[in-house]
């Protein structure tokens, strides 16, 4: 595909998230998201900005949707 025809389509945004996003998509607390975000496992992917501030891939946290499903649905065959 050319240069042209790539800038002739829109541009697909993967949205970045905040903490309370994340925490509504999840059905989990803040503090949840906060704690996976760097030293609990299951870590959630995460940017850190240069202010500090936490932000999220929408993207990402799909993917860590379905990993955790995987992981859930191999822990349940193996019982």
């Amino acid at each position: 595909m050319g240069l042209v025809q790539m800038m002739d389509r829109p541009q697909q945004v993967d949205p970045l998230l905040t903490a309370e996003d994340v925490a509504a998509r999840l059905n989990v607390s803040k503090d949840w998201v906060w704690d996976h975000s760097s030293r609990k496992l299951p870590y959630l992917p995460v940017i850190r900005m240069s202010d500090g501030t936490l932000r999220y891939r929408a993207s990402q946290i799909e993917e860590f949707v379905n990993e955790r499903e995987r992981a859930s649905a191999l822990r349940r065959k193996r019982r």
